[in-house]
């Protein structure tokens, strides 16, 4: 499949595009890095809460061993260290919760930064290129058809003269629509070199067929 065109015109506006496609594509990922990781930061007192409530979990539990070994009295005594401990374990989990939630929002936030610009761009830039790789295939095609050292324009030369822009066909020399009717083989290629421009295609040499 054709990727390029052979004029170079319009051969270096397709490579801008598709430069400025893939440089866009890297701002947004750029973008998106870091937003990521401005958002993460709002983690922090979650994980600090997170810390504490283990940090307080494990010392309530040590404690209430402690009081555990205090003969008589030592499960009355160790019961309030283990609400405690208990206590801790669900601060842990807040913060645990809390970074969750961040570090989902970040992921989110990280998607939809690349995914919408690029993919507004996507939508505009990549059917313009299938589409005109299709026509240039096409063309090609047509071309081949020919016999060899004659190519085939009249097609080219019939869509010139349907929907080239009034303005290109009349810089076209006088008597050119009359000449294509008439089958003249130099109307025929001026007509076909109107749509070859328009697609940055270069005709081969040789007559209309």
């Amino acid at each position: 499949m054709r990727l390029y065109a052979d004029r170079p015109d319009r051969r270096a506006r397709q490579l801008a595009g598709d430069l400025g496609l893939l440089a866009w594509l890297v701002l947004w990922v750029l973008v998106a890095r870091t937003v990521h990781g401005a958002v993460l930061v709002l983690a922090e007192p979650g994980r600090a809460v997170a810390e504490l409530g283990r940090s307080m979990s494990e010392s309530m539990g040590s404690a209430s061993g402690v009081a555990e070994d205090v003969p008589v009295v030592g499960d009355e005594l160790a019961s309030p260290f283990d609400a405690l401990g208990r206590a801790g374990e669900s601060v842990t989990g807040a913060g645990q919760s809390t970074q969750d939630a961040v570090q989902t929002l970040a992921a989110v936030l990280a998607v939809v930064l690349v995914v919408l610009p690029v993919g507004w761009l996507l939508l505009r830039w990549v059917p313009a290129r299938l589409r005109w790789a299709r026509e240039a295939g096409a063309v090609d095609r047509l071309l081949r058809s020919g016999a060899p050292g004659a190519p085939d324009l009249e097609l080219l030369a019939a869509r010139a003269m349907a929907t080239a822009p009034l303005p290109e066909l009349a810089r076209l020399p006088a008597g050119t629509g009359a000449g294509w009717r008439a089958g003249d083989p130099g109307a025929v290629r001026a007509l076909a070199e109107v749509e070859a421009r328009r697609l940055g295609v270069r005709l081969p040499a040789g007559g209309a067929g």
